[in-house]
């Protein structure tokens, strides 16, 4: 039986206002989704660990079946593993966001996290510039996609920099930066890096809306088991951001990358999907990766957020559904975590998912949304153990 992870970054939400007191799932045109819901299992994933920060990458990790109390270093490792980048066993892998602020001072606010959405080919050069001046023996600056890049800090995972707690900028936006600049104020190295990073990116040849860099989620390089010797299945992970393809790396797991894949509304949807099915040719499971709800929901835009998720029904469980009509698979569809509308930023919320394979016994619910899903009392607690459930559930009626 083929097993199909369809994962909606960040779709969860609370209900809003705006929507009569429904939330975005709720609003958006999703009858594939329901359909699945309707003739199979529903309930909650608690992805985020106690005690651990609502992020996509605990999420995510939970999603694949991997403890990130056991696993999880930081956001940056994460990244850093998708690009297979070399690195020491004592260096500390910081992710690096190109940000929009006021002012870099203690008056300033985080206006933009993702520099207004700064496409690859316009920021790789201003990281190649912060290499240039100030890439040294400390620190190197590595490109990434869009907004996301990675800072090294060579033998740092012992360093005081290590214990630093800043707060990702998607999680402060119109928000004070003065508690972070209290952080890095206590790090000379890291004051004087985002101070002359500003700089830098503040003089005129600088045409985009990145004006500083916002180092955070640092930790020691990622190990994970591998996917394939822990769950028996060949996988493969297709997703547009660096993170999930990081984690699909560090796993073993077949890392497909999308042309056109963007992590906003224009992605190359038929692109995902063409490749979720060519790999399942010869493939077991496939974790189907798409980022626009998220960046919907970290904007505050209800609309967007609708859109994506509506999209998210339309162009990929649509016809990954038409595809393989008839064959026996296991279909799962998810989000990471909540991202809220009036948060603009991740939540501890348990996400709804339903499970739809041959033999299961449907929940009894009309339509797939967070109502429903808390409605049958189906919690799966811890979220690292999801993968083991669905295994158990697919292997007793395959």
């Amino acid at each position: 039986m083929k097993i199909l992870f369809l994962i909606a970054d960040g779709m969860g939400d609370w209900p809003l206002e705006q929507l009569d007191g429904r939330t975005c799932l709720e609003a958006a045109e999703t009858p594939h989704m329901d359909e699945l819901a309707a003739s199979g299992m529903v309930g909650r994933i608690h992805t985020i660990p106690e005690g651990m920060p609502p992020g996509s990458d605990t999420a995510n990790m939970s999603l694949l079946g991997f403890d990130p109390a056991t696993y999880h270093t930081g956001r940056g490792p994460i990244e850093a593993a998708a690009q297979g980048l070399k690195l020491n066993a004592d260096d500390l892998v910081w992710r690096l966001n190109l940000v929009n602020l006021t002012a870099m001072d203690l008056d300033g606010k985080m206006l933009d996290y993702s520099a207004g959405h700064i496409t690859t080919e316009q920021s790789t050069p201003l990281i190649e510039r912060l290499q240039e001046r100030l890439g040294d023996d400390t620190f190197r600056f590595v490109p990434g996609v869009q907004y996301r890049h990675l800072l090294i800090q060579k033998h740092g995972a012992k360093s005081d920099e290590a214990k630093l707690s800043i707060n990702p900028p998607h999680d402060i936006t119109d928000k004070s930066i003065r508690p972070d600049l209290s952080v890095y104020s206590k790090s000379p190295l890291l004051w004087d890096l985002i101070h002359e990073g500003a700089s830098i990116l503040s003089g005129g040849w600088n045409e985009t809306r990145a004006r500083a860099i916002w180092p955070w989620g640092q930790g020691s390089p990622l190990t994970l088991p591998s996917f394939k010797k822990t769950y028996g299945l060949k996988g493969a992970v297709i997703s547009a951001v660096d993170l999930i393809k990081g984690l699909g790396n560090a796993a073993g797991m077949k890392v497909i990358d999308i042309p056109g894949a963007t992590g906003l509304l224009d992605t190359n949807y038929q692109g995902k999907v063409d490749a979720a099915l060519e790999f399942l040719k010869r493939g077991d499971f496939v974790f189907v990766h798409l980022e626009g709800p998220d960046e919907c929901g970290h904007g505050g835009d209800i609309t967007g957020k609708i859109e994506a998720i509506a999209r998210f029904d339309a162009q990929v469980v649509g016809p990954l559904r038409k595809a393989l009509a008839g064959k026996p698979c296991a279909w799962l569809g998810a989000c990471d975590h909540f991202t809220p509308i009036v948060e603009k930023t991740h939540t501890i919320d348990p996400v709804p998912f339903f499970l739809n394979a041959p033999g299961l016994a449907p929940s009894g619910v009309s339509e797939f949304s967070e109502k429903t899903a808390q409605a049958t009392g189906l919690d799966i607690t811890p979220g690292h153990s999801l993968m083991s459930w669905v295994l158990k559930q697919t292997k007793q009626h395959a």
